[in-house]
């Protein structure tokens, strides 16, 4: 309400009165300007500045302390992470949120207050920082206005809060954090590792010539042959490209000389290094000797003894010095020198014709060399003419790759024909000497005939006078000849062979049939079961089946339409 006034007395419930600037210290922790009892500003003594009686109450003035220490009592509970919400408690009945942000509006910005209709609220601020500067108004008493009713007072009692919100920022915030810290050891890691070798470039024949330049020059042998390496064991290497492989090889068999050489010359330094060395340390030890030969006549009695006892110690001490000091030196020489007796002595070991066949080996080794050199121009010769033939031969095969494709087809269309050409020439042959034979069968039946007639002609002109038993005879011999049946042997072929053809009703081949006889009797062939098969028409008949190369002949038994006939 309107006339609703906060006012700051003294403890109404008989609590002692604090000391009158604990307020202004409070105040003065949270970054506001100190308040009087009536809301007026206070001076540093405690003093309000610029009270007047005409001056108007306040909508809320100071609070009133618990405590006679200047700071807020300890919180009750462990601050959350992240805290921006407070527990304020012990809040007036008739307290407004009007009121609350009135009050805690000067810790910070207020983001978001929860009242309860119990005396308490939650207050979540924008900064952590502020809910610190919030904590200093636990503990302090508020009233509304000059009213002394219980409902207008209360004690503020603030504490900290555990809120959902305020641990997802927290959390989110944790996570960026380590996200930056990861990113940030990413680059010092990135920064401290050493650089990638480069890339190998891929094979092209330009590529492979700009290699063989380089493994020709000392300088970049080492890059050039990582390249020749890498393309090796890539599988860079096939027929066309075998022949500039191989010179590349030997540019690199060739770099063994250089090397060699370079050795030789290190050696050869190292040498020369051991000489003056060993020269310089000759001369040392000479001045050494003279040194040690100067402290030796100092030693003796005609020079001893003009010398004072400290001076004689020292010339003792420094005559003890140099003669250490040379003797190592004199030891390291005498090694040096035994090394070479050494190596002198492995050397006068060989003789000198070993001499003469190092020095010829040195001639041949030099003539090998020249001629690897002939023979790697001789192969890049090769591999230019044999470039030049692929590209030819890849020019003429695409051209020539539809040609034969044609042709090939052509001459399978002209095998297939000639084939079936072949075979109809086949079956016409063996259907003219089919025709041949029958045609000679009805002759020879002709012929049976007319002989027959010729002989009934000639029985019917003899005489009559014939005895019964030659009338009995002449039928059967007529019987016998006209009859195409002629042993009882054919007579079981063709009962065996009518049997085995009524059980196959299409037909079957005469090697078919031949095989089954041969079972009952090996001495049956097959031309003499195809003349009598032949002979009887009436019984047996043979066909022709099948299309083109499966033609087949089969033999079929027709002894019933036969017997019709007949």
């Amino acid at each position: 309400d309107g006339g609703t006034s906060l006012n700051l007395d003294p403890l109404p419930m008989g609590l002692p009165m604090s000391d009158p600037t604990a307020w202004a210290t409070a105040m003065n922790n949270l970054g506001m300007a100190p308040m009087g009892m009536t809301g007026q500003p206070l001076l540093p003594g405690g003093r309000m500045k610029g009270t007047c009686s005409d001056t108007p109450k306040p909508t809320w003035s100071a609070f009133s302390p618990l405590l006679s220490s200047d700071l807020p009592p300890p919180a009750t509970r462990e601050r959350p992470p992240g805290c921006k919400t407070v527990f304020v408690g012990g809040l007036p009945e008739n307290g407004t949120e009007q009121i609350i942000m009135e009050v805690f509006e000067q810790c910070g910005e207020v983001i978001a207050i929860r009242k309860s209709k119990k005396n308490f609220c939650h207050i979540r601020f924008a900064e952590e920082f502020m809910v610190d500067k919030a904590l200093y108004l636990s503990g302090y008493r508020i009233r509304l206005g000059s009213s002394t009713d219980k409902k207008d007072t209360g004690r503020l009692h603030v504490d900290f809060a555990q809120a959902r919100d305020d641990l997802y920022e927290w959390e989110c915030k944790q996570r960026m954090l380590a996200r930056e810290e990861r990113h940030r050891r990413r680059l010092e890691e990135e920064r401290f590792r050493p650089p990638s070798p480069p890339p190998v470039v891929h094979y092209s024949d330009h590529e492979c010539s700009i290699v063989a330049e380089k493994l020709k020059d000392d300088t970049k042998f080492l890059e050039a042959i990582q390249t020749l390496l890498t393309w090796i064991e890539r599988g860079e290497v096939n027929r066309r490209t075998a022949n500039n492989f191989y010179s590349m090889i030997q540019s690199a068999n060739s770099h063994i000389r250089r090397l060699v050489n370079e050795k030789a010359a290190h050696e050869k330094e190292m040498e020369e290094a051991k000489e003056k060395f060993k020269l310089a340390l000759s001369g040392i030890l000479v001045q050494f000797e003279q040194i040690v030969a100067v402290y030796h006549s100092a030693s003796k009695q005609k020079a001893w003894d003009h010398f004072t006892k400290a001076q004689r110690k020292n010339i003792s001490v420094w005559c003890k010095q140099a003669e250490e000091i040379r003797n190592i030196h004199n030891d390291e020489l005498m090694g040096i020198r035994r090394e070479e007796e050494m190596e002198m002595s492995d050397e006068e070991i060989e003789d000198p014709s070993e001499m003469k066949e190092t020095e010829e080996s040195g001639l041949v080794s030099q003539v090998e060399a020249l001629k690897e050199e002939n023979d790697s121009l001789r192969w890049q010769l090769d591999a230019y003419r044999n470039e030049v033939e692929l590209l030819k031969q890849e020019q003429g095969k695409a051209s020539r790759d539809e040609d034969t494709t044609k042709e090939q087809q052509m001459k399978l269309l002209q095998q297939a024909l000639q084939g079936m050409q072949k075979h109809l020439l086949k079956v016409q042959d063996e259907y003219k000497k089919r025709e041949a034979e029958l045609e000679k069968v009805k002759e020879d039946k002709l012929k049976i005939e007319t002989l027959l007639e010729n002989l009934k002609e000639q029985e019917s002109s003899t005489s009559r006078v014939c005895t019964c038993s030659q009338e009995k005879e002449c039928p059967a011999e007529k019987m016998l000849n006209s009859s195409p049946v002629k042993s009882e042997r054919e007579v079981l072929l063709v009962g065996i062979i009518s049997t085995f053809l009524h059980v196959h009703p299409f037909g079957a081949s005469i090697e078919y049939i031949c095989s089954y006889l041969q079972r009952l009797d090996s001495k049956i062939c097959t031309a003499e079961v195809e003349v009598l098969m032949t002979r009887l028409q009436n019984t047996f008949r043979q066909e022709l089946s099948g299309v083109g190369a499966s033609l087949e002949k089969r033999w079929k038994f027709c002894g019933f339409d036969g017997l019709k006939m007949t």
